[in-house]
């Protein structure tokens, strides 16, 4: 029997996995279109530190969420959610399949699940009194009342991702109860769409490597030249589009905060941080399928076929 959920792919992993390249060839084989679920390349201008893909990387396929916004304007799940439900709806008006691409577990799970979020959330004077703090005194400072109201979420939440961090204070101020508890009814909800949520994977130490060649392709590719320009575009460090990776790091070396090499260094570091956290969110994700690239010996046509195999039998293709 059909399903009557509408179809949905997913597909995510950690940072320099591989996901742009796989996404194309999956979007051409199933006649899809791709929605980013990245919170970084939502921005103009900001294109090598947030690895975004290229009109020629693209192959034609169209990309939705990318370079819609100004640094300076306000992202976050909501407005994500939003955003990626109005691009779905224009997918599926084509008689084509979304395909939700990027390593934003969080947002990945906002859209999957239909979470519910309460819009006062991002708009109470609770959000601004509490934005205002973080600038002044910084995200270690912010973090210490949620461990203290809601450890969990101070377990999951690194003290730097300073939007989530907000949201979780903001939730418990408004209601009284740890988002951690909201999260996790939300996240036990039936899926509405007819998913196939893949996470794309490799071995730690060929991953880490990847990462660390990243970066130096990024610093290579001109890094340095597009931070300074944002900087003096006016942008800097209280902006949440510039606690991004790679972005705060080198805007702490043009400040004279840290030496360059200690700049590639953290930078480096902190992003292969970042990718064991992503790896450990989607570990908590049910129904994912893992795709770990060495049982396929890194053959990307078998990593496709594979994954066809799955929409079929889920019955998306």
């Amino acid at each position: 029997m059909k399903n009557l959920k509408q179809p949905l792919i997913i597909l995510t992993g950690p940072t320099a996995v591989g996901k742009t390249r796989l996404s194309i060839s999956l979007a051409h084989a199933v006649d899809g279109e791709i929605i980013s679920a990245d919170s970084m390349q939502v921005y103009r201008h900001m294109d090598i530190g947030s690895a975004k893909i290229t009109k020629e990387e693209m192959d034609g396929v169209p990309h939705y969420l990318i370079d819609v916004l100004d640094p300076e304007e306000e992202f976050h799940v909501v407005r994500f959610q939003q955003m990626a439900k109005e691009a779905m709806a224009q997918i599926y008006a084509k008689g084509k399949i979304p395909i939700l691409t990027g390593g934003t577990g969080f947002y990945i799970q906002a859209v999957a699940k239909d979470i519910d979020f309460s819009e006062d959330t991002e708009k109470s004077p609770v959000r601004q009194r509490l934005e205002r703090e973080a600038q002044e005194y910084g995200p270690a400072r912010m973090h210490q009342p949620l461990r203290e109201t809601d450890p969990v979420s101070a377990e999951k939440i690194h003290e730097n991702n300073i939007k989530r961090v907000i949201r979780a204070l903001v939730y418990y101020e408004l209601t009284g109860e740890p988002i951690s508890k909201h999260n996790e009814r939300e996240a036990e909800k039936a899926s509405p769409y007819n998913t196939a949520y893949f996470v794309l994977n490799d071995d730690r130490e060929k991953l880490y490597a990847r990462i660390d060649r990243r970066v130096d392709e990024m610093l290579d590719a001109g890094l340095i030249p597009e931070v300074r320009r944002l900087k003096n575009m006016g942008y800097n460090k209280n902006m949440v589009s510039m606690q991004g990776l790679g972005y705060k790091e080198i805007l702490s070396w043009l400040d004279g905060e840290i030496s360059r090499e200690e700049a590639d260094y953290i930078l480096k570091r902190d992003t292969r941080h970042f990718a064991k956290r992503q790896l450990t969110w989607f570990r908590r994700e049910k129904d994912v399928i893992w795709v770990n690239k060495p049982e396929f010996s890194y053959d990307e046509d078998a990593i496709l076929k594979y994954m066809l195999k799955i929409c079929k039998e889920r019955g998306i293709l």
